[in-house]
C-alpha cells in the first residue's frame, strides 16, 4: 500500500467508526421501537409502551455491556470474541421477557407484545447461532427496526434499509464480520416482523 492510500483508508475506517456506533442497536430501537408502539396503541400511550419495549431490549443490555466493560471483562461494547457473547443474550432475554410481562399484566397493545415477542425469538435466534458461528447483531437489530416499522405503519419504511445496508458495511469494513455474517443477520432481523404481521 501506498502512503497516498493511507488518508483515504483513515477517512473510510473513521466513517465505518462513526456509523457502527450512531446506528449500534441500543439507538435504533430507542428511535424505532416508540414508533411501533404508536402504530400499535394509536395514541400516545404507545409512545410510552414503545419506550418501555426500548429500555428492555435496548438500553439494559447496554448498560450491561457497559457494566461488565468497567469490570474488565470486556474491551468494548462489540465483544469481539464469540465465546463470550453468551451472558449478554440471556441478559437480554431475561430483560425483554420481564418487559412483556410488565406489558401483558399492564394491557399493552397487541402489537408492541407481537414485537417484542419477535425481538425475543430473534435473541433465541442469535444465541444458538453464535455458539458455532459470529452472526452480526448490528445487522439484525437494524433490519429487525426497519421492518417492524414498515410492518406497523407503511412499506415505505423499507426504504430504511439503505441505513441497515450502511450498518452491515460498517462491521465489514472495521472486520467485525463477514459479509455472509452481516447477511444473516439482515435476513434473521427481516424475519422478526413476521410475528408482527401476523397479528
Amino acid at each position: 500500500m501506498s502512503t497516498t492510500d493511507v488518508p483515504g483508508a483513515a477517512r473510510e475506517d473513521s466513517a465505518a467508526r462513526t456509523v457502527t456506533d450512531v446506528f449500534q442497536p441500543r439507538n435504533l430501537l430507542l428511535a424505532g421501537m416508540p414508533g411501533v408502539g404508536l402504530a400499535a396503541a394509536g395514541d400516545w400511550t404507545g409512545l410510552l409502551w414503545g419506550l418501555l419495549g426500548a429500555l428492555c431490549a435496548g438500553i439494559v443490555p447496554a448498560g450491561y455491556i457497559e457494566w461488565e466493560r468497567g469490570r474488565g471483562t470486556w474491551g468494548d461494547r462489540h465483544v469481539v470474541d464469540r465465546t463470550k457473547r453468551a451472558p449478554i443474550f440471556f441478559v437480554i432475554l431475561g430483560s425483554i421477557g420481564a418487559g412483556s410481562a410488565v406489558m401483558l399484566l399492564g394491557g399493552a397493545p397487541t402489537g408492541i407484545l407481537a414485537a417484542m415477542l419477535g425481538l425475543w425469538a430473534m435473541t433465541v435466534v442469535l444465541l444458538a447461532v453464535n455458539t458455532v458461528w459470529k452472526i452480526s447483531v448490528d445487522a439484525s437489530v437494524a433490519s429487525g427496526v426497519v421492518a417492524l416499522l414498515a410492518a406497523a405503519h407503511s412499506p415505505w419504511w423499507l426504504l430504511g434499509y439503505v441505513l441497515t445496508a450502511a450498518v452491515c458495511w460498517s462491521r465489514v469494513a472495521l472486520g467485525y464480520h463477514t459479509v455472509g455474517q452481516v447477511s444473516a443477520g439482515t435476513v434473521l432481523g427481516a424475519a422478526t416482523a413476521g410475528v408482527f404481521l401476523f397479528v
